[in-house]
């Protein structure tokens, strides 16, 4: 397994695999090139992610995102343990952002992230479209911290 940081020319390539994640790419392309991203690799890409620094010593993963193939094989998890270790020495906390969806704020607290705040109407907001999960329609989006 092999985590590289991916140079600004190359992000383009990666934007099938982030809208998996962030299905409107008006949106990615708000903090595609904001910020640092990273690539997993495992006898090929298997996930990636877009991780800005929103305020001093604060970072937030933007978007993470796993091929479908290999989703629930630990992938995605793997990528945040090593974020936590890369920004461990750069900063105090790191966010992510996600919907209401039961099966994604339990990856995030599996992986040490506790609820921090709410941002109401997010989606309907900054959507052009309903996003949907699990069939249920996102609203609010969900903010959740680790202590770095």
């Amino acid at each position: 397994m092999n985590i590289v940081q991916i140079d600004n020319t190359e992000r383009d390539k990666f934007m099938d695999l982030l809208l998996i994640a962030d299905e409107q790419e008006s949106m990615i392309n708000k903090y595609l090139y904001r910020g640092k991203m990273f690539s997993l690799y495992d006898n090929g890409l298997k996930a990636v992610c877009i991780v800005t620094e929103e305020d001093n010593r604060v970072f937030e993963i933007k978007n993470i995102a796993t091929n479908p193939n290999y989703q629930r094989m630990g992938y995605g998890q793997k990528l945040i343990f090593y974020l936590f270790d890369y920004y461990k020495g750069l900063g105090t906390t790191m966010l992510v952002g996600t919907g209401d969806s039961p099966m994604t704020i339990d990856f995030y607290q599996k992986c040490g992230f506790v609820y921090s705040h709410l941002v109401k109407n997010f989606f309907v907001d900054n959507y052009d479209h309903p996003i949907f999960e699990n069939g249920n329609q996102l609203i609010d989006m969900i903010y959740l911290k680790k202590n770095l």
